[in-house]
């Protein structure tokens, strides 16, 4: 397992480079600039303002010098801790420079302060993908080919038929608009989290169910199964105590992609819904060409599904011995 995960690690940072690489070489190549939007600006200002910011250079050295300042530095763990709290702002040793639209802050201190609501909003969507996911896979493969197998079947399809920026206005108009329940925007109040996490978790939800089916069905048809059923066992400690384990099996290798997804589709979701995430300020600083926060959004994002990759495949790993043995 140590060199499984230490290989996992090696693989990651090429992986790293090539994606840094390409995001900041294809913002260069997208027509306008940072400050070309800036209509009173005279030509001698933005020429300056471009200076200031080496964005004159040739890209040669704009990319050295950006890669410079982001390889990480010799880890230090007083950087990373303030109170006995990790602390966002230090970057993990990673310095990403200045904002060019916000210059009085830096894209470290960005990331800090949008981070963790995108992060909360991933963790909502994601136990709620689990809840509805599991539980309508469990009940559909306990009753084939009945209407507790049809029902949460056809909404699974409907689930993974329908895209998050078409569930998101539906819940709005029937849950804000005509009941009320909810505001249609914002982040302020714990009800608030309700539909935006629904939104971006109900597609997840749909492949959950799917795989649980298809995996707890493969399972209840071993001979293992048909022993613990003679021996007397109760039904529900067949599926609990013999079944589930085996059959989460294809839901645990999906949740890399899953959690992948669910960080993706964030950026759609809190653009709908108003969300002060880190998607929603990749958006904007995408349109704003901000190259140094763009960039490090889209590296930051890559860590972390890369990260979640890796503990699911531990976690796979951990639930199947064959496995196991293989790494």
């Amino acid at each position: 397992m140590v060199r499984f995960i230490v290989s996992r690690f090696l693989q990651a940072i090429p992986t790293l480079l090539v994606l840094v690489t390409a995001t900041f070489f294809m913002l260069r190549a997208v027509p306008g600039g940072p400050f070309a939007a800036e209509k009173s600006m005279s030509p001698e200002a933005l020429k300056n303002l471009n200076d200031y910011y080496h964005l004159n250079d040739p890209l040669p050295r704009q990319y050295l010098g950006y890669m410079a300042g982001i390889l990480p530095k010799a880890f230090r763990p007083t950087q990373l801790f303030v109170d006995g709290q990790i602390d966002l702002k230090a970057g993990f040793g990673m310095d990403f420079g200045p904002s060019l639209k916000h210059p009085t802050r830096t894209v470290n201190e960005i990331i800090a302060q949008r981070l963790p609501v995108s992060l909360e909003l991933g963790v909502w969507a994601l136990l709620i993908a689990l809840a509805l996911g599991l539980t309508s896979g469990v009940v559909a493969s306990l009753r084939p080919n009945s209407w507790g197998d049809y029902v949460p079947s056809a909404i699974s399809m409907a689930g993974i038929c329908m895209p998050t920026f078409v569930i998101g206005p539906l819940l709005v108009l029937v849950f804000a608009v005509y009941l009320g329940w909810f505001r249609a925007s914002g982040w302020y109040e714990p009800a608030d989290r309700v539909l935006p996490a629904l939104t971006l978790g109900f597609v997840y939800a749909a492949y959950i169910a799917r795989l649980t089916r298809g995996g707890m069905r493969e399972i209840l048809a071993q001979d293992f199964i048909r022993t613990a059923r003679a021996k007397g066992a109760s039904e529900w400690r067949v599926v609990l105590r013999h079944a589930l384990r085996g059959g989460l099996l294809p839901v645990v290798s999906y949740l890399g992609p899953a959690l992948a997804g669910i960080v993706s589709g964030s950026f759609v979701v809190e653009t709908i819904f108003q969300v002060p995430g880190l998607g929603r300020e990749f958006i904007n600083s995408a349109a704003n060409r901000d190259y140094p926060l763009v960039t490090g959004t889209v590296l930051l994002f890559a860590v972390l599904i890369i990260s979640f990759n890796l503990l699911v495949d531990i976690v796979a790993v951990w639930l199947n011995p064959r496995m196991r043995q293989a790494h």
